[in-house]
C-alpha cells in the first residue's frame, strides 16, 4: 500500500507552492487565494484522495478547529434545531462541533464544560445559562470566548443571540384578548433562567395593557410533567380561567394532558398557547398555536458571533433579538 498524498503531492499536481495550497485548502484562509488557483487545488487534492491533517494543522495553528456546545437538554425537540444551525454555519469556515448535554444542571454543566476545555476547543457556543452562574462568571475573568444562545445572564457577560420574548408574549396576549378571553392565566418557566423571568415580565405588561386580572404559576421546569402539575394548580385555583399562555411547548404538552383528565374540551373550554413551535406540535389534537422561535438561526446567528470573535472582531458584548411570529392553530378559540 502506498503512501498516503501529502499537500506537498497536492501542491506538484496543481503547480502552486505548498503554502499556497495550504490557504486554498483551509476554509479560513482560502479567500487569501486567487479563486481560479484555489479552485486547481481543489481539484487536484480530490484527485489524489488527499485528506488534510487536523492534528498537524492545530499544532501549527494553536487552534483545534473544535467549538463546544453545552446544550440543556437533547430531548428537547428544539434543540436538534439550534445544533444545525451552528453546524451549517461553522462547517462552511471548517471547525466542528462538539456537543454537550447537561440536564440543566450546574454540576454536570461545569463537568462538562471542563471536559470540553480539555480537549482545547477554540470557544464556545452556550445554551443552558442561568441568570446567575458562578461557572460563567469564572469563564468571564478567564477571557474564553463564549456566545450564549436563547438564554442570557443577567450580567451583560457574553454576545447573546435570542428570540424577542417580549414582543412574541404581546402578540400572542392580543391574540387571546381579541378572541374575547379575559381570564388569562401564564404558565412561566423557572424564575432562575432569563426566559422564565423575561417572558412573564411581558405577561405582566400585557394584561396590565389590557387593565386583565393577572395569574402567573411558574413551572419547576421546562417540562410536560411540570406543565401538567402546575395547570393542575392553576384549575384548582383559578377556574375561572378560559385561556392559558405556557412558557413553553413542553409546558403546553403538560396542560394538554392536565385538561385531558379533567374532560375540559381545548379550544372550546380553555384556549392554549404555546411558545417555540417545536417540530410536530401542529400534529396534536388539537394542533398547538404557539410562538414561532427561528432555533435554526439562532444557532447560527450565534455560531457567526463566535466566529466573528475568533477571528478578531470586536469581543464587545452584542445582544441580537430576532423577530418572533405567533402560528395560529386549532388550540384557540373564541372565549365561551
Amino acid at each position: 500500500m502506498g503512501k498516503p498524498p501529502t499537500i506537498a503531492d497536492v501542491a506538484s499536481l496543481a503547480g502552486v507552492h505548498k503554502a499556497t495550497a495550504s490557504r486554498a485548502l483551509n476554509p479560513r484562509t482560502s479567500d487569501q487565494v486567487n479563486a481560479k488557483t484555489a479552485r486547481r487545488v481543489l481539484m487536484a487534492a480530490k484527485r489524489l484522495g488527499y485528506q488534510p491533517n487536523a492534528l498537524a494543522r492545530s499544532l501549527r495553528t494553536n487552534r483545534s478547529a473544535t467549538l463546544g456546545v453545552l446544550i440543556p437538554d437533547l430531548t428537547n425537540p428544539l434543540f436538534p434545531l439550534v445544533v444545525r444551525g451552528i453546524e451549517d454555519t461553522i462547517g462552511a469556515h471548517g471547525y466542528t462541533a462538539l456537543l454537550a448535554n447537561t440536564d440543566n444542571d450546574p454540576l454536570r454543566t461545569q463537568t462538562q464544560f471542563d471536559a470540553l476545555l480539555s480537549r482545547k476547543v477554540d470557544g464556545f457556543l452556550i445554551a443552558s445559562a442561568m441568570r446567575d452562574d458562578p461557572l460563567l462568571t469564572r469563564v468571564a475573568e478567564q477571557g474564553i470566548p463564549v456566545v450564549l444562545i436563547n438564554r442570557t445572564t443577567d450580567a451583560p457577560l457574553f454576545p447573546a443571540v435570542t428570540g424577542d420574548d417580549e414582543a412574541g408574549v404581546a402578540t400572542a396576549v392580543e391574540h387571546l384578548v381579541g378572541l374575547g378571553h379575559r381570564h388569562i392565566a401564564h404558565l412561566s418557566g423557572p424564575a432562575t433562567v432569563s426566559t422564565g423571568l423575561v417572558r412573564a415580565q411581558a405577561f405582566h405588561h400585557a394584561i396590565a395593557a389590557h387593565s386583565l386580572p393577572e395569574v402567573v404559576v411558574e413551572c419547576a421546569s421546562y417540562s410536560e410533567s411540570a406543565g401538567a402539575a402546575a395547570a393542575s394548580c392553576l384549575l384548582e385555583e383559578h377556574p375561572e380561567t378560559t385561556a392559558i399562555l405556557a412558557g413553553n411547548d413542553m409546558i403546553a404538552l403538560g396542560v394538554l394532558q392536565a385538561l385531558s383528565e379533567r374532560g375540559l374540551d381545548c379550544p372550546r373550554e380553555i384556549s392554549l398557547i404555546g411558545f417555540n413551535d417545536m417540530l410536530f406540535v401542529d400534529k396534536l389534537t388539537p394542533p398547538l398555536t404557539t410562538v414561532h422561535v427561528p432555533h435554526h438561526r439562532l444557532g447560527a446567528e450565534a455560531a457567526q458571533l463566535l466566529l466573528d470573535q475568533l477571528a478578531g472582531a470586536d469581543s464587545t458584548p452584542k445582544r441580537v433579538s430576532l423577530p418572533l411570529r405567533l402560528v395560529v392553530r386549532g388550540s384557540t378559540g373564541s372565549a365561551c
